[in-house]
């Protein structure tokens, strides 16, 4: 509110030169230099810049200002001069329904000046004190130049002065005196104006201060409140108008009384509540009867009154008995009554506020255009200083501000944008105030008027906000939503519904205003780009242009624009244009493409290619409606482009073809880069490749059938392409050996043809994937059978495959033939033999050859020394290989060479009656062969090495190359092991405790018993015993066996017996260190039948790794070890145990083991 409150309103321009709509006439500006000047103020030469477009486009009012430059509209004549394009669009086409006559702008100054003038009240500390800058703002405001201004301000000196008036309010009191005996007190005021005041100076002026109302001003003069009954705290709430002449010395008395009535003692005496009412009633019986207590007083000078003001006064004794008596609410504003100018007796009040907020919001607009100075949407301090006086004098209540502000702002924003939150403040305040009967019937309809006209002219600007609003406009989207926000809010005020009496379907009118402003702009777009020559490909040219305008649009309107009005209106506005252009595009590019038929140019057929891929793009979005009733009108779009589509891929396929024959004949077959090993036409195919691929996916042929056409025809033309470059690629390679006639350049251009066509076969391997053939077989299920496209399609890839395989093999094969007899002679002629290049078969030969020397090596010759010439060899062999070959063609190669060694090297191992050491260099070679193939990685990885062969034959070489003792020790750690994994105790089990003592260094062992013992004996039963031994017995050589007592005819024997071994620890931790529990049948005649054994670890005995004594024997665990046979057949290690007939020791085990394999009750 702009009155009382003294606030100020914000706004903002919508058009740089609107600014000068309601200021005034043209003949009312300073007559600085005629039309020039005034167009030089108005600052036009930067807002109009003619585009380079020639067309004219007729636009609504608003249209043809929005966006500055950017909107790029030109006037009905382009020869017109510049100037006058813009007075033709301030007189032909700009809202000038606010602009006043000269006449009403004279009354108007006359108003202000007046106002002016006769101001009243202390100035706020935030207005202009100085009245002379106040006329010199409004000079210029109202464009008066100096003689119009001092004719009319005469006028105002000679027009009668106003009545001058205090508007009073007595709103309450609080914390007064009590004077009845009750402790209340019946609290009146009276009130008046003193006419001269004393100065403080004066020595009467503190006696003056104290005197009562009713001595100081006349009896006429004196307003008085109601009497508020038995309260501290009394609420009036009354107003009172004061007149008065001179504000310099007139003053503002306020006395306060208890009124007092006559009561009788018995009455007094009943409403007595303590001492102090007793004291009253003796009080009350020495003054005059009816005589009132003065209660206080307030004085105030009124040239210290602010125009408003409203606060809290202390009520004043006139003695010092009682100082504090309290304080009173009072409210004050300075007003006039009866005005002289011509404007206020012949206008209303609100009516006249209005014109002038209106010309000086005007005014301060075009002054921020002319100052080029950023305006921040306030009104200056004058502006609002000229403002808040003319609402005080005029008496305006907050209603009827804010009405004249709404009816200004309202039809200011119509012609000039300013920001609408002022528009939002304006709704608040008249639905917070708004009682209708407050206003007579002619502001009823200016009011319903002023609503209908901004709900239509809002309406209008969101049919058109894709002109009025453009996002190359800062604070374009915050201005739309601000509009969108003042329209819900005007609809939903009581005012609104009361006085328009048919209520809009707000949304409604604006879905249709979406719906009409999106076909304007649709048909503005299509005559912009209509083209100047008709032909099919401009057509087509100018289609895709038109439809990179519909898809930007609807992008803004599904990222930016939609959200507003979904929030506001609850309405998907990318909806309703998709929908509506939808059908326009369909409609007119159906239009444009009847022509078309196959005998098409190739130009006719690119230009609508790009057509097709905007229509696709434009398809595509209706994945964002939120639902769609019915079908699309583009949803069969692709059949109208069906006879281009094979020129489209005939393009494609000449393009590639082309592209890969350059390539090949400017390729030098050597690598283009540091770390490659293809030549550059690589590079080149494989972007052929990929545009073909990127043709499939923008094609994205939405008929299945039709679209595995388009596959078979891409996939066969990039086969060609395939073995074209295979067979031209070769030709380059003999061309250029022919002219240089270099064996060894000859090699190097045969590797690097061997990984091109290698990189070749990959990109072909990939097609499926990167065609999504999954894809397409999922789509067309249902109409092809998938066998035909397993024929067709796979088939056809494999074919070129294997082509490309037979390809590599003859290149690898020139390669051998090339290389062979030059290396040869290099290595008779005694040279240190640099490979030119060498084929898989001959490195196959030499790695035979050197495993060969290796293995027919001399026992004394150590591992290190005899694998040295085999490994120089693959060094010297496969550095070149590696230099020249892709790393996959490499990896293959490494591959297939490794299973030749592992063959190789499986051979040499497979001789009988070799030595250990001999064994020992296989096992030396096998083990570095593998670090070389693998080289840290860069080669083979360890899952490829690490074949079966490879495992089976590590495996071998490792017993092979051990000793007989070794070998014994590993038997026994797989004699552990299989217990471990015995679970089934088919032959029974034996229970025992051990325990090691540290300290003694003994193994104590208590032999528990044996269950379930199967029956060896005739009569079912058997008679157990068991045998203890320490194994191996050559870690254990002077450790004797000992054995329990036997148990006759027992298949549960209990033995509880203990015994104890001399063992030191390390022994016990060695590998295959065990407890070996041997249970037999005892045969008095013949030998011990075997029942079973068991092998407990030593390593796991309890008190081994412990500190002296720790472990208590009684906590010792049993343990339950199931009995095993051995396999009657034995394994590997005891076959090569037998095979070392030198061996005694070995003889000798191999002999033990076979006596128990052949009591043996398993079976193979």
């Amino acid at each position: 509110m702009l009155g009382h409150a003294g606030q100020r309103s914000s706004f903002l321009t919508r058009v740089p030169f609107a600014a000068t709509l309601g200021v005034t006439h043209p003949s009312a500006l300073p007559h600085e230099s005629a039309q020039g000047a005034a167009i030089t103020r108005l600052n036009w030469k930067p807002v109009f810049q003619h585009p380079p477009c020639s067309r004219t486009v007729a636009l609504p009012p608003r249209e043809a200002t929005a966006g500055c430059e950017e909107a790029r509209i030109t006037p009905p004549a382009c020869q017109l001069p510049h100037i006058f394009y813009c007075l033709w669009i301030l007189e032909s086409k700009m809202d000038l329904s606010h602009r006043f006559s000269k006449r009403e702008l004279v009354l108007l100054y006359e108003e202000v000046l007046y106002t002016i003038r006769h101001r009243l009240g202390k100035p706020e500390h935030h207005h202009v004190a100085d009245s002379q800058e106040l006329y010199a703002y409004v000079q210029k405001a109202f464009g008066m130049d100096e003689e119009e201004h001092r004719v009319i301000m005469q006028q105002v000196k000679e027009l009668e002065s106003p009545v001058f008036c205090l508007k009073a309010t007595v709103k309450e009191a609080k914390g007064i005196l009590g004077k009845d005996v009750s402790g209340f007190s019946d609290p009146y005021c009276l009130l008046g104006i003193e006419a001269r005041s004393q100065e403080l100076a004066h020595p009467d002026h503190k006696k003056r201060m104290k005197a009562v109302v009713k001595d100081l001003i006349p009896e006429d003069q004196i307003h008085r409140t109601q009497v508020i009954s038995q309260t501290l705290s009394p609420v009036w709430d009354e107003t009172f108008i004061l007149e008065f002449e001179d504000v310099e010395m007139a003053s503002f008395h306020l006395d306060m009384w208890d009124s007092d009535v006559m009561e009788s003692v018995r009455h007094k005496l009943g409403e007595l509540t303590d001492l102090h009412g007793l004291k009253r009633i003796f009080k009350d019986a020495r003054k005059d009867k009816g005589q009132d207590d003065f209660l206080g007083n307030v004085v105030l000078r009124l040239k210290d009154l602010h125009c408003w003001s409203d606060q809290w006064y202390l009520l004043e004794p006139r003695t010092e008995t009682y100082p504090n008596r309290g304080q009173c609410h009072l409210q004050f504003l300075l007003t006039h009554k009866k005005r002289t100018t011509i404007s206020s007796r012949t206008q209303p009040s609100y009516t006249v506020h209005r014109h002038l907020l209106q010309q000086l919001v005007s005014y301060e607009i075009l002054q921020h255009q002319a100052g080029s100075i950023t305006w921040d949407g306030e009104l200056s301090r004058h502006a609002s200083t000229v403002l808040y006086l003319h609402a005080t004098q005029k008496d305006l209540s907050d209603f009827h501000q804010v009405m004249a502000q709404w009816l200004a702002y309202s039809k200011l924003y119509q012609s000039l944008e300013f920001n609408s939150n002022c528009l939002l403040h304006q709704i608040t305040s008249i639905e917070y105030q708004w009682v209708q009967e407050r206003l007579r019937p002619e502001q009823k309809a200016e009011l319903a008027e002023s609503f209908q006209s901004l709900l239509t002219y809002g309406v209008s600007l969101i049919r058109r906000f894709r002109i009025i609003f453009p996002l190359s406009v800062p604070r374009s989207t915050e201005r739309l939503q601000s509009l969108l926000r003042v329209l819900v809010q005007m609809c939903k005020m009581k005012a609104f519904r009361e006085l328009c009496t048919l209520s809009p379907d707000l949304p409604g009118m604006v879905s249709t205003a979406l719906k009409s402003g999106t076909m304007e702009w649709f048909h503005m777009q299509k005559q912009h780009l209509k083209p100047m020559v008709k032909s099919m490909e401009e057509n087509g040219r100018a289609l895709s242009r038109l439809l990179v305008e519909v898809v930007g649009d609807l992008q803004q309107c599904q990222k930016i624009w939609n959200k507003f009005f979904l929030n506001t209106f609850k309405l998907n506005l990318f909806s309703i244009a998709f929908l509506e252009l939808e059908s326009l595009v369909a409609e007119h590019i159906q239009e444009q493409l009847h022509e078309i038929d196959s005998s098409m140019s190739k130009p006719t057929a690119e230009s609508l290619f790009q057509l097709y891929m905007n229509l696709q793009e434009l398809y595509r979005m209706k994945d964002f409606l939120p639902k769609r009733e019915g079908p699309l009108a583009l949803r069969n779009f692709h059949q109208w482009f069906k006879e281009a589509v094979p020129q489209w891929l005939q393009k494609a396929y000449t393009i590639a073809l082309e592209r890969t024959q350059r390539a090949i004949q400017m390729d030098q077959l050597t690598p283009f880069g540091e770390h490659n090993k293809h030549s550059t036409s690589t590079v080149d195919l494989s972007t052929c490749y990929a545009q073909i691929v990127k043709t499939w996916q923008q094609l994205s042929w939405p008929d299945p059938e039709e679209a595995f056409m388009i596959m078979v025809k891409l996939v066969e033309d990039m086969c060609k392409i395939a073995l074209m470059y295979c067979r031209l690629i070769k030709e380059r390679a003999e061309a250029l050996s022919l002219s240089e006639q270099n064996e060894g350049e000859a090699a190097n251009r045969l590797c690097i043809v061997v990984n091109n066509i290698k990189q070749l076969r990959l990109l072909i391997l990939r097609l499926p994937l990167q065609l999504d053939w999954a894809q397409l077989e999922q789509r067309t299920e249902a109409v092809i059978d998938p066998q035909q496209i397993q024929h067709t399609l796979h088939n056809q890839l494999d074919s070129t495959v294997s082509c490309l395989d037979h390809e590599i093999r003859d290149v690898v094969q020139a390669l051998a033939t090339k290389v062979g007899p030059r290396h040869e002679e290099a290595g008779a002629e005694g040279k240190n033999p640099v490979p030119l290049c060498i084929s898989p078969w001959q490195l196959e030969k030499g790695i035979a050859r050197h495993i060969q020397e290796l293995s027919s090596s001399s026992d004394t010759q150590e591992p290190e020394d005899s694998i040295i010439p085999l490994m120089k060899f693959l060094e010297s062999e496969l550095q070149y290989l590696n230099e020249h070959l892709v790393q996959e063609n490499f990896n293959s190669l490494l591959a297939l060479l490794w299973r030749h060694t592992l063959a190789v090297l499986s051979a040499a191992a497979g001789q009988l009656g070799s030595s250990t050491q001999h064994y020992k260099k296989l096992h030396y070679a096998l083990k570095s062969l593998e670090r070389c193939f693998h080289a840290d990685g860069c080669g083979l990885p360890l899952e490829t090495l690490h074949t079966a062969a490879f495992l089976s034959l590590e495996t071998h070489l490792a017993l092979c190359s051990s000793t007989s003792r070794k070998l014994i020790q590993k038997y026994f750690s797989n004699r552990i092991q299989q217990q471990l994994d015995t679970n089934s105790e088919k032959y029974g089990a034996v229970t025992i405790k051990a325990l090691y003592r540290p300290s003694e260094q003994k193994l104590h062992v208590d032999v528990l018993n044996a269950v379930n013992l199967i029956p060896l004996d005739s009569n079912g039963s058997s008679d157990p015993f068991v045998q203890l031994t320490l194994e191996p017995r050559h870690e254990f050589p002077e450790v004797v066996a000992r054995t329990t007592q036997c148990k006759r005819n027992e298949l549960h024997p209990l033995f509880d017996e203990a015994f104890d071994f001399l063992v030191p620890p390390e022994k016990c931790r060695q590998e295959g260190a065990c407890l070996l529990l041997t249970v037999f049948d005892y045969d008095t005649l013949g030998a011990n039948d075997l029942e079973g054994e068991a092998f407990f670890p030593l390593c796991r005995l309890p008190g081994l790794d412990a500190d002296e004594d720790q472990v208590n024997a009684g906590q010792v665990p049993q343990t339950r070890l199931p009995l095993t046979h051995p396999k009657p057949t034995g394994d590997e290690i005891l076959r090569l145990l037998e095979s070392r007939k030198g061996d005694k020791e070995a003889q000798a085990f191999v002999k033990l083991r076979k006596q128990r394999a052949k009591q043996s009750k398993e079976t193979e």
